[in-house]
């Protein structure tokens, strides 16, 4: 049975993932990083045409085969307009909030390779000269990324070779607490990706024979809804997305559980798959829940609409304050690990 060692195995290359900048549209460099860990490990990890990595873990080829869906790709932004002061108006790359993203540090990747830091303020940021900044409603309107270069002006700003279309990436402020609590921006869904990579080195650690087919899917648009779409291999019946758990008033779930979801906006999800998984916690004694989501959409739904006939589940981590600055915790992590080792083998 998988043990803890996993779940730290888990957070460390989360982390290692965490500090590569990968917002929706801009993930070649998370994609290789992820393709190169399977690899290393045996596995044939291979590239998709929208840049996703496609991964074997074993179990032959042929019918009754199952994906396993995560993704890599996060929240983030993008330059719209460059403004007379030489600050930037953005646009948000996937559900990120003005709300959350104030007072951020954050990296702008222009295309010539170099990169510029800033921060996301509040237009007029000084509550000393501003009496209206408690009032302000924040938006991508009423907020600017402020540049760490001193430009004044427009040209100022394109000098340094910033323009329209530019990524801009979020600090994601990632560590570990003494108490086992994960805080970082975007453990959705980086966390998950971390975790299919422990599950994949128990796997080869292990030596153990999946008894069916099993692929990873890590797909990089699923932040804008259509991640898994596609590449599809065939064989699969059932598609699982590996993603993170919600938290919050009216779920069960907490940081520490593995959640189970049982429908989302998009849906219920299959009675049969959600039943097996119920299945799979009891019998690795994994602490979960099962909860309905009101704001969600996975993977997996983006699978059964671009028309593949399969049975499609989510589990996922418990993660706090989700599209924020996130938490979930080491526990979370372990259980997960043990409804996909009690559900797979």
């Amino acid at each position: 049975m998988v043990t803890m060692q996993y779940a730290n195995y888990a957070w460390e290359q989360t982390a290692q993932l965490l500090s590569i900048d990968s917002p929706t549209g801009f993930t070649e460099k998370a994609a290789d990083w992820v393709q190169a860990r399977f690899a290393s490990m045996g596995y044939s990890a291979v590239r998709t045409e929208k840049g996703g990595v496609l991964v074997h873990l074993g179990g032959g080829e042929g019918n009754n085969g199952l994906m396993l869906a995560a993704h890599t790709d996060t929240l983030g932004g993008m330059v719209a307009e460059i403004k007379g002061n030489g600050r930037l108006r953005i646009s948000p790359l996937g559900g990120m909030n003005a709300n959350n993203a104030e007072a951020e540090n954050v990296r702008v990747y222009t295309r010539s390779g170099k990169v510029i830091e800033g921060t996301l303020q509040l237009c007029n940021a000084s509550v000393h000269v501003n009496n209206e900044y408690s009032s302000t409603s924040r938006s991508f309107d009423t907020t600017e990324v402020v540049l760490d270069d001193g430009v004044k002006s427009a040209a100022d700003t394109r000098k340094l070779g910033i323009e329209v279309g530019d990524i801009v990436c979020f600090d994601p402020r990632t560590r570990r607490t003494a108490s086992g609590y994960l805080k970082s921006r975007f453990l959705d869904d980086k966390l998950s990706v971390g975790i299919l990579l422990a599950f994949a080195r128990y796997l080869k650690d292990q030596n153990i024979a999946l008894p069916r087919p099993v692929y990873v899917h890590v797909t990089v648009y699923e932040e804008v809804g259509h991640g898994g779409s596609g590449s599809v291999p065939a064989g699969v019946t059932e598609a699982i997305s590996v993603d993170m758990g919600c938290v919050g008033n009216g779920l069960q779930c907490t940081e520490r559980q593995v959640s189970i979801c049982a429908k989302d906006s998009g849906g219920p999800y299959s009675y049969e798959v959600v039943g097996k998984l119920i299945q799979a916690a009891k019998k690795t004694d994994a602490d979960y829940a099962v909860d309905i989501y009101p704001h969600y959409g996975s993977d997996v739904e983006a699978t059964l609409r671009g028309g593949y006939d399969i049975r499609h589940g989510l589990i996922g981590a418990g993660v706090y304050a989700s599209h924020g600055y996130e938490r979930s915790h080491i526990d979370g992590v372990f259980n997960t690990l043990k409804v996909l080792d009690g559900y797979i083998i």
